[in-house]
């Protein structure tokens, strides 16, 4: 058990640091935004890693690495309580339509990337 625990700690600690560096990367790519777009980016690629982990993992047997990556690295990774803090932030600010296309967007393009993560692991390890 202290194991498991360890390494969801472990992944959960790389994908803070993760997500902290494509925040920086974004910011120095695009300067600052008033849109979250790097919150919105890496929710979209965490999703998509997801789908791509839990297709490989089923297929070949590497179930037992899912708390270390999906609950630890890929939990740390993605931010839906920064997404819920950024969406208030807007809405706050009297920016009601860009809140309502964030929330579009980020939940949307998720799912979509989750989809495609799916469908590129099951083609790939078909």
């Amino acid at each position: 058990m202290m194991t498991t625990v360890s390494l969801v700690a472990l992944g959960g600690a790389i994908g803070a640091a993760l997500r902290y560096l494509t925040g920086i990367g974004v910011l120095r790519l695009l300067g600052h935004q008033d849109f979250p777009v790097a919150v919105m980016i890496v929710n979209v690629l965490g999703s998509f890693l997801m789908g791509v982990f839990v297709v490989a993992a089923a297929q070949r047997g590497l179930t037992h690495f899912s708390p270390f990556v999906m609950t630890g690295l890929l939990g740390g990774f993605t931010t839906f309580s920064a997404f819920s803090l950024e969406t208030m932030t807007l809405i706050e600010r009297g920016a009601t339509g860009q809140a309502a296309l964030y929330v579009l967007l980020s939940v949307g393009l998720s799912v979509a990337a989750l989809a495609l993560g799916l469908a590129a692991a099951r083609g790939a390890f078909a």
